[in-house]
């Protein structure tokens, strides 16, 4: 089977339909008929060169910063509750 090999225009139109067109991944790579794996590597390629984080990059990172929130709001909470518990005893040993 001979490997198939686009051109750069192409590979820039597949990456602006999901970036630009809100096509998801799968959708772009499906109607223009490549694989979504190729379709990935081109999005991955693309972040790399100008900086951006691709669409699937950006919802990882959403999900790592509401888990990061998540907890700074349980380690604050349980700071709070030991300087309470500190203070309390601190005030009863006088």
């Amino acid at each position: 089977m001979k490997r198939r090999t686009f051109s750069i225009e192409f590979k820039r139109s597949a990456v602006a339909l999901v970036l630009e067109q809100n096509y998801t991944p799968g959708q772009a790579a499906d109607n223009l008929g490549i694989g979504k794996n190729t379709l990935y590597n081109w999005l991955r390629a693309h972040a790399r060169r100008t900086g951006h984080a691709t669409p699937a990059d950006e919802l990882d990172l959403k999900q790592r910063n509401a888990q990061l929130e998540r907890e700074l709001r349980r380690v604050t909470m349980e700071r709070d509750i030991l300087k309470k518990a500190t203070a309390y005893f601190a005030k009863e040993s006088l």
